[in-house]
């Protein structure tokens, strides 16, 4: 199963880079994956919230396709700990996903149409965090998942 992480944003800053890359590095074994960042106009975005979330939607809509299986990450999701993101992942994997997209939407959330696409929505926690950095936790849960489910010692219960 292939693995995406969608990011409505601007390009990370080289630390976190750097960051994104040692997790993605060490999920190599076992699966594929990729940050994509969506980037919206800046001045969209302060000006009309309404239009910057129908541009991201968009975006989002004009990317999806049939063989994708999206988890929307938004503050108001179902919250999972790292066990229950493996176990969500290997259910994934038995039912055949191609390419499993956790979106990180949008400054000001997503529409109502992206959350009705969405398969699943999930919250990383009830602190609000800056995308960036939730690239960074989210490539880290992902290895986490996965090193869970190959009985790497990374996890310690």
């Amino acid at each position: 199963m292939h693995i995406e992480i969608w990011s409505i944003g601007k390009e990370n800053e080289s630390f976190i880079d750097e960051g994104i890359r040692y997790y993605f590095k060490k999920t190599q074994p076992w699966n594929t994956i990729e940050l994509v960042i969506l980037q919206t106009s800046k001045k969209a975005a302060t000006t009309d919230v309404a239009r910057a979330k129908q541009l991201e939607e968009e975006m989002i809509l004009k990317r999806l396709q049939p063989h994708h299986y999206l988890i929307l990450l938004d503050e108001r999701g179902k919250m999972h700990n790292s066990v229950q993101w493996s176990q969500q992942m290997q259910q994934c994997m038995n039912m055949g996903v191609k390419t499993l997209v956790i979106l990180i939407g949008g400054a000001f959330g997503v529409t109502d149409t992206i959350r009705s696409n969405a398969k699943q929505c999930w919250s990383l926690s009830s602190l609000v965090f800056p995308h960036q950095l939730v690239r960074l936790i989210v490539a880290e849960q992902v290895y986490r998942s996965l090193s869970i489910l190959n009985n790497s010692p990374y996890h310690h219960v």
